[in-house]
């Protein structure tokens, strides 16, 4: 699976991408189950964004979801910290 996050937004309002792909790696089930977990719970329509907050994108698979700032899940926080960090 290939994960991509797009955060935009915050108080410089720099744009910051990483795609992590899953494939090979020991944690791929784990992160698949993330993915769909953070985009399953994404549906809908989205919260209003605060002031100086992020807003993201997620893209798994040819499925989308935007989130934004202060209102991630658990799951969400966790893929998207996860795909930034280790991303390319």
């Amino acid at each position: 699976m290939r994960i991509t996050v797009t955060r935009t937004g915050g108080f410089a309002g720099i744009t910051r991408r990483a795609t992590l792909e899953t494939q090979g790696r020991p944690d791929a089930e784990e992160l698949a189950a993330l993915a769909r977990s953070a985009l399953a719970e994404g549906r809908g329509e989205m919260h209003m964004v605060v002031p100086d907050g992020f807003v993201y994108e997620v893209e798994a698979d040819g499925d989308k979801g935007h989130f934004a700032d202060p209102r991630l899940t658990e799951a969400q926080s966790a893929l998207v910290r996860k795909v930034l960090k280790e991303g390319t």
